[in-house]
């Protein structure tokens, strides 16, 4: 349990900004995942637009559009 945040935010601030992002690493990591899901049985889908309806309702409640507080000068 993270009893002090403060400090622990603090750190993980200071190790991301100080470890540099490493392209292979992190692509083992995302096969490794990938080929993981495959053997759950996830990929491939059986139907791949199955849920589509769902993911494009969401985004329709997600992107409302806002409208600006400030008009721009343009063309």
């Amino acid at each position: 349990m993270i009893r002090n945040k403060d400090a622990w935010k603090k750190w993980e601030d200071k190790y991301t900004a100080d470890t540099p992002v490493d392209f292979r690493s992190n692509l083992r990591l995302a096969e490794a995942m990938y080929d993981q899901a495959r053997a759950f049985g996830v990929f491939p889908l059986a139907d791949p637009l199955d849920g589509l309806d769902v993911c494009i309702k969401l985004a329709k409640v997600i992107n409302v559009p806002i409208p600006s507080r400030k008009r721009r000068a343009g063309p």
